[in-house]
């Protein structure tokens, strides 16, 4: 499945990434501030929740009734002189993109950020062809500099701070290590070398953060002002969307991308939103000269009409990866998916099966701040525990220890004198490893805990005892 990074395990993703103390550092930090900025957007549209409100019944709307929107998205695409394919899986959709860019005979392809285009490994697919392919967002132009993957739906390099993009630069760009290491500076450096590349490519390939069915135009929302590029200048424009990034027409574009740029970055508008309508006509300067649209299913469908659909209500903000405590102690790459955080926690076992993912929802402290935040209003805290609930009682993938510590618990809980015996033998046996009152390297099943918190030790009072000492005239 090309949403996977590779073979590794969650649980040693975890392991390592909860030892990389300068990563953590970055991501909690560039959460700090994506979620402050979110905070200052967010009260000063106002009304924040009728927004939400509205937001949901949009993105609702158009699930209840996607086979129709698609159908005149495709219909308003082809008027306008682009072409459309609806693809399967990745491989269909590869398969499309390829045979076009052997039909311009392109050697060289500029892309602008997209997650789905990552989804289905696209630029391997290219590569494997003889094509050069550029990413031009600068977050994915460091990461393909480097051969890693993004850790973050909207900020791809949140795991590194513009000291480790410096050593980048001066290990595969040639930037002179004198230089300074500030962020300006560095983004000079690579305009400076980008610029060419968008002059002499030969095919473009973007993302679409929503489609229009009414015009069958593409909405591309960019802080950079590559998108527009990669889609005026070569001759041959791509843009790859995952089925159920619609919306009905223009107002309801507006809605939504007022909602994305909040609480994405904390803007009330990204620097660049480009609306684009097939290929340029003749009276036209700028534009492609030909137009394709590759609708992705690659298992959309089968969400649809189950309990997860909600989840395809995602407009891909990030808002809640940058609130969820979880993902600020382990980073993205520990999901071992270009979907991170609570939403990919929800979205990748659903797209490539649980063989590889069941453990991702669990890796939530289900605090709900996730669902709090999602402009959508997505539960997301309740789409995961939906999941653990398919994951034991319909697949029966519970671990066997885990089911015999839940049933002697079940046998335990369910008898007074044992539960009583129970919760005073707890309190003795956990107490060598306390200080403080806090357990800070749990044994068995606490260790997973305490790798990255403290866990507070129990008391030797039960509550139960407490009420008795309270009946009985004690002091309390």
């Amino acid at each position: 499945m090309a949403i996977q990074f590779n073979q590794h395990k969650f649980n040693d993703n975890v392991e390592e990434n909860l030892q990389n103390d300068f990563m953590r550092g970055a991501v909690a930090s560039a959460q700090n501030h994506l979620y402050t900025k979110r905070l200052d957007a967010v009260e000063e549209l106002g009304d924040w929740e009728e927004w939400r409100n509205h937001a949901q019944e949009i993105r609702q709307h158009v699930l209840e009734n996607l086979d129709y929107y698609l159908h005149e998205l495709a219909s308003n695409v082809e008027k306008a002189g682009g072409h459309v394919h609806f693809a399967r899986d990745a491989e269909d959709a590869n398969a499309y993109i390829r045979e076009v860019v052997r039909q311009k005979n392109a050697k060289k392809i500029v892309k602008s950020k997209s997650m789905v285009t990552e989804e289905i490994s696209l630029n391997e697919a290219l590569e494997a062809e003889g094509c050069q392919v550029l990413e031009t967002d600068l977050g994915e132009y460091i990461l393909q500099l480097e051969g890693d993957k993004p850790s973050h739906i909207v900020a791809p390099s949140l795991h590194k701070n513009k000291d480790q993009i410096k050593e980048v630069f001066v290990e595969k760009l040639g930037y002179d290590p004198q230089n300074t290491s500030e962020a300006g500076e560095l983004a000079r450096y690579v305009r400076g070398i980008l610029r060419d590349e968008f002059l002499t490519a030969d095919l473009g390939v973007t993302g679409c953060n929503f489609a229009v069915a009414d015009s069958g135009s593409i909405c591309l929302v960019t802080n950079e002002g590559n998108g527009g590029l990669v889609t005026t200048i070569p001759k041959t424009h791509i843009a790859v969307m995952g089925m159920e990034r619609l919306v009905p027409s223009m107002e309801e574009l507006d809605v939504l991308v007022s909602m994305l740029t909040r609480s994405a970055v904390g803007q009330k508008l990204s620097s660049y939103v480009n609306i684009v309508t097939g290929p340029k006509h003749r009276d036209e300067v700028d534009g492609p000269e030909e137009f394709h649209l590759v609708v992705l299913d690659n298992g959309r469908s089968s969400i649809l009409g189950g309990d997860f659909e909600e989840v395809l209500q995602c407009i891909r903000c990030g808002a809640c990866v940058n609130t969820c405590p979880v993902y600020r102690h382990i980073g993205g790459h520990s999901y071992n998916s270009i979907y991170s955080g609570p939403i990919g926690a929800v979205l990748t076992p659903l797209l490539a099966g649980y063989d590889d993912y069941k453990e991702l929802p669990y890796a939530s402290s289900l605090c709900g701040a996730c669902t709090d935040v999602c402009p959508v209003k997505i539960p997301l805290h309740e789409l995961l525990l939906k999941h653990r609930q398919v994951i034991v009682e319909e697949e029966g993938r519970a671990p066997v220890a885990e089911g015999a510590m839940m049933k002697l618990f079940e046998f335990g809980a369910s008898r007074s004198p044992l539960y009583r015996l129970g919760t005073k033998v707890a309190a003795t046996a956990i107490r060598p490893f306390a200080k403080d009152d806090m357990i800070s390297k749990g044994p068995g099943p606490l260790k997973a805990w305490t790798d990255i918190r403290d866990f507070p030790a129990p008391k030797r009072e039960s509550l139960r005892d407490w009420f008795d000492k309270r009946d009985k005239g004690g002091k309390a």
